[in-house]
């Protein structure tokens, strides 16, 4: 035989798959609505295991390892219709149903928020392009912006989540798995690092620099050939830009931005000094309660996930299945939990498509811990 004979042959076997295996779907339709009628849950761990070892116990030696695989998808594409055939009317999709029917439809223009740092800091540049006049609440740290947030103290919260050269800011989201919030809107800011100090000081009288790490790595081309320079961390380019103007110290910089050589009186030693022009950070602004406005066309989930073969895959078949595109996927220890790790997702899917609900219907029971972090637009 040539290989045409060899795919006549493939086809043949292909058309009875495709009439086997929807044949097989229709059943399965049967049996969900029959699990509709009794009250049953539509996944049955131990008929699946059962069934998946009697099925390994059948298949030819050389098969056992693939039709394992094969039927673990066609039993999740299995419940996935029977799930769509018996709705998506879950605890979790009508509270969602509900925000998108009681938030406001126009996004706040003032409001109460939580930032991290000091004036001047990107978060605070961040947050004047969200709100139209927002009344700004200067916290130390990200936990604390958490906190405020979740004990009612501010409305909102405006967090840096990642940026596009430094990557994403981990300690955040260690904190996103501690609180409890929803992301209400996302931002991208063009953030320029500019070397500032005291007037009259030359780039030749500096023997160190402050700045926030993200900051220093950012810089980090330019900072090496500052010869004999000593470089500081600090909590972030704000506070660095005011701890140089309050010193009197004629030897320090710091890295930051135009508004702050402003806002504290300094003067730009260099401009731009980042290695990467194309430089933003990407922000959110997060509520203690869930608010959906309209156009929202971006999730974000997190997920802990089996410690065992295939369970990432079984999600990221899911988004697959469904047709919807993984904008982000980032995983982060448990500390408390030897090898197991929690996942984050970022989704372009609009919240108002039957995949977005069939999808918020079906993750609870796939995932040991499954936390929907809100739906929204990002500004650009």
């Amino acid at each position: 035989m040539d290989l045409r004979d060899y795919r006549e042959k493939i086809d043949r076997v292909d058309d009875q798959l495709i009439k086997l295996f929807a044949e097989r779907m229709e059943i399965a339709a049967g049996i969900g609505a029959y699990k509709k009628e009794h009250g049953l849950p539509v996944l049955d761990p131990i008929r699946e295991r059962k069934k998946l070892l009697e099925i390994n116990e059948k298949a030819p030696e050389n098969m056992k390892n693939y039709m394992t695989p094969l039927y673990s998808v066609i039993f999740e594409q299995s419940r996935s219709y029977q799930n769509r055939l018996m709705g998506y009317h879950t605890e979790l999709t009508q509270k969602i149903e509900s925000a998108i029917r009681d938030t406001t439809p126009l996004f706040p223009e003032n409001a109460v928020v939580a930032c991290q740092g000091v004036e001047g800091a990107n978060s605070q540049i961040a947050c004047d392009k969200l709100f139209k006049m927002a009344n700004i609440m200067y916290f130390t740290s990200f936990d604390a912006v958490f906190t405020a947030i979740e004990k009612g103290l501010c409305q909102y919260g405006v967090i840096p989540l990642e940026n596009s050269t430094a990557g994403s800011i981990n300690a955040v989201y260690d904190l996103m798995t501690q609180h409890k919030f929803s992301i209400v809107r996302s931002m991208r800011l063009k953030i320029e690092h500019n070397l500032l100090a005291k007037s009259g000081t030359k780039l030749s009288d500096i023997k160190e620099v402050f700045s926030h790490p993200q900051a220093i790595s950012q810089c980090a081309d330019y900072l090496k050939n500052l010869t004999g320079v000593k470089v500081t961390a600090c909590e972030n380019t704000a506070m660095a830009a005011k701890m140089v103007a309050e010193s009197e110290r004629r030897d320090v910089a710091a890295l930051s931005s135009r508004a702050c050589m402003k806002l504290y009186g300094l003067e730009c030693v260099e401009e731009c000094v980042q290695d990467y022009d194309n430089n933003f950070t990407r922000f959110i602004c997060i509520s203690k309660d869930l608010e959906i406005y309209p156009g929202a066309d971006r999730t974000s989930l997190m997920a802990v996930l089996p410690h065992e073969p295939g369970s990432l895959y079984k999600i990221l078949s899911r988004f697959y299945a469904l047709g919807i595109n993984l904008n982000k996927l980032e995983s982060r220890p448990m500390p408390a939990r030897n090898f197991e790790f929690m996942f984050y997702f970022d989704l372009d899917v609009s919240v108002y498509s039957p995949q977005f609900l069939q999808l918020m219907s079906e993750m609870p029971g796939v995932c040991e811990e499954f936390a929907y972090l809100g739906s929204y637009s990002e500004v650009i």
